[in-house]
């Protein structure tokens, strides 16, 4: 390939508004080009490096036997309601109807497919276990696009799936996928963190996410230097010091006006903020109140909160109208009267005597709040974040916290997209048993993005030789002065060509 024949153009200037370096750098460099808000064209150099990427995931599905496939991106509307996912996802899953009339889906992943592949194709245990992967073009209608190829609403997805006779099968082709993207990662020179993950709306017994530590990640990882352990901040359990022991004490009205945060309320009664008990409200999916208490000190995990009251749909904040409606003050607010919502108590919180709450009156709050006899929670769980200092609840060392990049993710998804599908399988006891999958994505673009953020310096781009879009870069350095220089130069290239 001659440069001057090359589909490029570079850019003098730093494009505006752009927030990583990966964004700035593919666009200066000739790259990639945005069509629209999340929507990016790759360039000949943008699809060489794109491709390379692909094909070494490629090479390491392939090494841990898994068979290419293609599955389609329009999926009619009714296998994913069978899933129960057709109403769980919000409007990131574009929905439209065909020319006849019947609902249709741009799909996100392929889960529903494999289950109705599997049903069809597998009847005996003699063709188990087996994994499948692809590479297809996905849209995900996300409310922010952002940072070039790392959050787009377009992209390329290799999405894996499993499938097993039964939970060790599961566990051995999860280990084998976790190798295989060690591997991966490694080749593309990327220095990954494997995290606990929540399984989200794939569902499932477990999952990881392989993340790449960037200051300008949206994902907050938790980590022990000290024993390894890792977890996204969203499922990251919490070792908290055992609260004082003290007897209850008589619940007592006191006058805090103009208190509406923790900080005002602990500074007017001159107590620490760990001796008062916070009330965040929420609203579920289907349309439950949702009141959780915290430590005054400590912040509401939403992910752990959703999953301790099976918000399968998610959560939003609830307004004043809807707080008002059971019963409770926003800004004074606490279960202590309150009606029609269900109340979520930390744990921690749950364990901590005699705290300051609010009193649903404008102005008030009680003190010597006592969990279980002033109010009974409906349900008690860990639902708080984990903070930098922490213990570890491995080994107790002071946890820190780091910003990441997801690259990849796997999941034990069980029985939830087979059952749904009807996809079984004769053992050997001649019963008939539920095909057990397991799902792995990797993300072809971000992962191109998350090289260049781990590979650059002040010129510019440094490829790994691996992803590189050419090897080498033939210059014919003082052609004008000596015809040879030229005549030799074509003959390198013409070599190179036929390499």
């Amino acid at each position: 390939m001659r440069l001057s024949h090359l589909f490029f153009a570079t850019l003098r200037d730093d494009p505006a508004d752009v927030e990583m370096a990966s964004h700035r750098l593919l666009l200066r460099g000739g790259y990639i080009r945005p069509l629209g808000s999340g929507i990016y064209s790759l360039l000949p150099l943008g699809k060489r490096v794109n491709d390379r990427v692909e094909q070494i995931i490629r090479e390491e599905q392939d090494r841990i036997g898994g068979q290419e496939m293609e599955m389609p991106v329009v999926h009619p509307a009714d296998i994913w309601r069978a899933s129960g996912r057709y109403d769980a996802i919000g409007p990131e899953l574009t929905r439209f109807k065909d020319r006849n009339g019947r609902d249709m889906v741009l799909a996100m992943t392929h889960e529903e497919v494999v289950g109705i592949l599997l049903a069809d194709i597998v009847k005996s245990y003699r063709q188990l276990p087996m994994m499948v992967y692809h590479f297809q073009t996905k849209w995900r209608d996300e409310p922010r696009a952002r940072a070039g190829l790392i959050r787009v609403r377009e992209f390329v997805m290799k999405d894996a799936y499993s499938c097993d006779r039964d939970p060790a099968g599961l566990d051995a082709s999860y280990q084998a996928q976790y190798d295989a993207y060690v591997r991966t990662f490694e080749r593309l020179g990327l220095k990954t963190v494997a995290v606990a993950s929540d399984v989200g709306i794939m569902g499932g017994s477990g999952a990881h996410e392989f993340m790449v530590l960037n200051p300008a990640g949206e994902d907050v990882l938790v980590l022990c230097e000290a024993c390894g352990y890792a977890a996204n901040r969203q499922v990251a359990r919490i070792e908290h010091p055992a609260p004082v022991v003290e007897d209850p004490l008589a619940l007592e009205e006191v006058a805090t006006p103009g208190t509406t945060t923790i900080a005002s309320l602990a500074a007017f009664l001159g107590i620490p903020e760990t001796r008062t008990a916070k009330a965040a409200f929420f609203v579920t999916g289907d349309g439950r109140l949702v009141t959780a208490i915290v430590r005054g000190d400590l912040e509401v995990n939403e992910t752990k909160l959703s999953n301790a009251v099976g918000a399968s749909t998610g959560i939003r904040p609830a307004t004043v109208e809807e707080i008002k409606a059971a019963g409770m003050e926003p800004g004074y607010g606490s279960p202590i009267g309150a009606h029609d919502t269900i109340v979520v108590v930390d744990e921690l919180a749950a364990r901590s005597p005699n705290l300051v709450a609010g009193a649903n009156k404008v102005g008030f709050h009680y003190r010597n709040v006592n969990v279980g006899r002033d109010f009974a929670p409906d349900v008690t769980a860990d639902i708080t974040n984990a903070r930098e200092g922490d213990p570890c609840p491995t080994c107790g060392q002071p946890l820190v916290l780091r910003n990441g990049i997801e690259v990849g993710n796997i999941f034990k998804l069980g029985t939830k997209f087979t059952d749904a599908a009807g996809a079984t399988y004769l053992g050997e006891d001649g019963k008939e048993h539920p095909i057990i999958m397991g799902s792995y994505g990797i993300g072809v673009g971000r992962n191109v993005a998350c090289v260049v953020e781990d590979h650059h310096d002040e010129k510019g781009i440094v490829w790994p030789e691996e992803v590189a879009p050419y090897a080498a870069h033939l210059v014919a350095i003082g052609a004008n002065k000596e015809p040879r220089v030229t005549e030799i130069a074509e003959r390198l290239h013409a070599v190179a060509e036929g390499a």
